[in-house]
C-alpha cells in the first residue's frame, strides 16, 4: 500500500527549541524543501528562516546584480545569491546574501561537490540586515565566515546605514553611511554602489 500526502503542512519551530541534524540529513531536508530558507550551525542545529521581505529582496538584488556584472567582465570567479548554500570547514551550512568564490577554488571541486552545498567557505560574503535580524546574530555569522577562511566580508546594516568590514587577521572596520564599498584586492576593481541599497 502506497500512501501519498495530499497537502503540505507548515511547521513553526520556536527559537527556544533546537533541532539537531547531521549534514547528510540537512542536505536531504533541503532537497525536499526547496522553498524554505534553511541553515545549519556547526553543532547541527537547524535554522529555519522566514522568506526575505520585498524591500530587503530588492536591496539584495542590487548587490548581487552589481557583483555579477563585475564578475561577468573580469571572469575571476563565480558569484552566488542568497539561495546558494555552502558547507563550511567547521561543519555548518550557511547561505550568505551574496557570495563569490575564486575560479581556481571552484574548479578544484568535483562536479558533484559543485551541485550540492559546496564544501568551502566563499572568498567574499555579504550579509544584509533585514528588519527582523538582530545585529549580534549577524556579527556571529560574519565571524564564522571569517574564521572559516572568508577573505573579505561586508555586514550591511540598512537600519542604521552602517557597514562592518571583515578581513582576515584584522579588526572589524565600521563605516558610517558610505556611498560605496571597494572589493579591495579580493575583488579587484569592484566598487559596490550603495545608493540603491540605502533607499
Amino acid at each position: 500500500m502506497v500512501t501519498t500526502l495530499s497537502q503540505t503542512i507548515a511547521v513553526n519551530i520556536p527559537k527556544k527549541i533546537n533541532l539537531k541534524i547531521s549534514h547528510e540529513q540537512f542536505i536531504e531536508l533541503a532537497l525536499v524543501n526547496r522553498d524554505l530558507q534553511l541553515e545549519r550551525t556547526a553543532t547541527g542545529e537547524l535554522i529555519v528562516m522566514a522568506p526575505t521581505q520585498s524591500a530587503t529582496g530588492n536591496r539584495n538584488s542590487s548587490i548581487t546584480g552589481q557583483l555579477w556584472s563585475w564578475n561577468y567582465q573580469t571572469k575571476l570567479g563565480k558569484t552566488f545569491d542568497s539561495s546558494s548554500g555552502f558547507h563550511l570547514p567547521n561543519g555548518s551550512s550557511r547561505s550568505p546574501d551574496a557570495a563569490w568564490v575564486k575560479q581556481e577554488r571552484w574548479d578544484a571541486l568535483t562536479t558533484e561537490q559543485q551541485e550540492t552545498f559546496a564544501p568551502l567557505c566563499p572568498d567574499f560574503v555579504v550579509e544584509l540586515r533585514s528588519k527582523n535580524d538582530t545585529i549580534s546574530e549577524l556579527q556571529k555569522k560574519m565571524k564564522e565566515y571569517q574564521s572559516n577562511g572568508a577573505r573579505l566580508g561586508w555586514l550591511i546594516d540598512t537600519k542604521n546605514q552602517k557597514v562592518e568590514i571583515y578581513r582576515q587577521n584584522q579588526e572589524v572596520e565600521i563605516l558610517e553611511n558610505p556611498n560605496s564599498l571597494s572589493g579591495e584586492d579580493v575583488l579587484p576593481g569592484f566598487i559596490l554602489d550603495l545608493t540603491e541599497v540605502w533607499y
